[in-house]
């Protein structure tokens, strides 16, 4: 019997490793289907799921309290399971190499678990070579067992887009992998079992591997190009937005915009890609050009939003700014590297006071990660400049009548300066200075200066 078959009928388990963006919604979607071990970690974030709380807020509460999945943080329960899949994390370190720990602690843990007869696929993006040439010489040594006669490997990369409920794991043709025909068609008709829009097998490993991390790769470079056209086009006193308006037009322009891009896919991939070709001797050009554009627009707003309070006449240095949205994402939880933090950083060196407004973030990541605390939009006043960085669903109800509440007005001028000079001078300088930085451009340029902001856009 295939260990397909053993999966689908129940005899063998699959367990998935990391219960994060990725692996939660794979547990969920194999759980209809098969008997799985989620595996994390995470006491903290298990418990969660044990409470029935989706943290990733991928697949909602309801679907967890459902799930027949067992979710655990104690990797006894792994050794029951014979297809293994490993979803972890694999970001960057702070010189932009790749950060393979997570996943070398995840195949270390599934070694020390793994049983003969087993298959592991790897989802976590990597460069080429790394399941082949890192993990399997870890799963060998952990568990004592040879690979290729005693188990098997694949991998099969993760395409999943946080956040979004069209594009989902089911909805998204699935790229799968194996060591050899045998462990490729187990492979295969496992994703089968959950994937509606059907599996592609790639010819092998180190394809699959390379087809995910030039994905995102290119997505990157084409943002890239959208990023160094708004600067260019700002200088010009040109509409970035009108502009490609008018250039979409025609059939075959790709139609990306201009942004802040971060998260652990796009804004991390390409450095894995550059990683291993600089180890092969070739120095990118392309990617990595695209990257540091990428990498500067967090500054480049924070400039420009300076630029526009100096128009404004605003002191600068303790002067106060809000930011609409925090996460590397619309609607999404996730504040891995997000570069909406660069904004802030950059604000907080001219000494302007920084709030955030953010109730799709994840507040414990936020803090841990960046020490921040979002308040609520009813805290929001007497705020010089407000920046809308991520256009979350939730901020598109808000007027223009509801941010010129927010700003600094006349009233709490006069009830600040008691010398009539400078009260004077206070009120003229507020006239027509309600500075709007709208990154994403969630809001008409028109209406917005027709309403006496002094709007800027990306």
């Amino acid at each position: 019997m295939s260990l397909y078959e053993g999966v689908k009928n129940k005899k063998d388990k699959i367990s998935v490793i990391g219960l994060g963006y990725v692996g939660m919604p794979l547990a969920i979607a194999f759980a209809r289907v098969a008997d799985v071990v989620g595996f994390d970690i995470s006491k903290e974030k298990v418990q969660q799921y044990l409470n029935g709380k989706d943290v990733t807020k991928e697949v909602g509460d309801e679907a967890i309290q459902k799930s027949t999945a067992l979710f655990t943080c104690e990797e006894k329960y792994i050794r029951d399971c014979k297809f293994h899949v490993v979803a972890v994390p694999t970001p960057i370190n702070a010189d932009k190499t790749p950060d393979l720990k997570p996943v070398i602690g995840a195949s270390k843990t599934v070694g020390r678990n793994l049983t003969k007869g087993s298959i592991v696929v790897f989802e976590s993006t990597v460069y080429p070579g790394v399941t082949e040439e890192i993990c399997i010489p870890i799963l060998e040594k952990e568990s004592g067992l040879k690979c290729g006669t005693d188990f098997k490997v694949g991998y099969s990369p993760e395409r999943i887009n946080p956040g979004d409920k069209v594009h989902r794991l089911e909805t998204i043709v699935k790229v799968v992998s194996g060591m050899d025909e045998e462990s490729l068609e187990d492979i295969a008709k496992v994703y089968e079992m959950v994937i509606e829009a059907g599996v592609h097998r790639a010819e092998s490993i180190k394809v699959a591997e390379a087809a995910k991390v030039i994905e995102n790769s290119q997505r990157d470079i084409n943002i890239a190009f959208m990023n160094e056209l708004s600067i260019i086009f700002n200088k010009m006193g040109i509409d970035t937005n009108a502009v490609l308006e008018a250039a979409g037009t025609k059939w075959n322009f790709l139609k990306f915009t201009p942004g802040l891009v971060g998260g652990h896919c796009i804004g991390v991939d390409p450095y894995y890609l550059t990683y291993k070709a600089e180890e092969m001797g070739y120095h990118s050009q392309i990617i990595l050009s695209g990257r540091k554009i990428n990498d500067d627009m967090g500054k480049y707003v924070a400039e420009n939003t300076v630029k526009k309070m100096i128009k404004a006449n605003k002191q600068i240095n303790g002067s106060k700014v809000v930011i609409f949205g925090v996460t590397f994402k619309e609607n999404c939880p996730d504040v891995r590297n997000t570069k909406v933090v660069d904004v802030i950083k950059e604000l907080e060196e001219y000494g302007i006071e920084v709030k955030v407004v953010d109730s799709v973030a994840d507040k414990e990541d936020l803090w841990h990660e960046y020490r921040i605390n979002p308040c609520n939009i009813e805290e929001v006043k007497d705020m010089d400049a407000i920046i809308f960085a991520v256009p979350h669903e939730e901020f598109k109800s808000i007027t223009f009548e509801d941010i010129k509440t927010m700003y600094k007005t006349k009233e709490n001028v006069y009830s600040e300066v008691m010398n009539e000079v400078a009260v004077a001078s206070e009120i003229n300088s507020l006239r027509g200075d309600y500075v709007l930085i709208d990154v994403k451009g969630m809001f008409n340029r028109k209406e917005a200066e027709d309403r006496n902001y002094l709007y800027w856009r990306l």
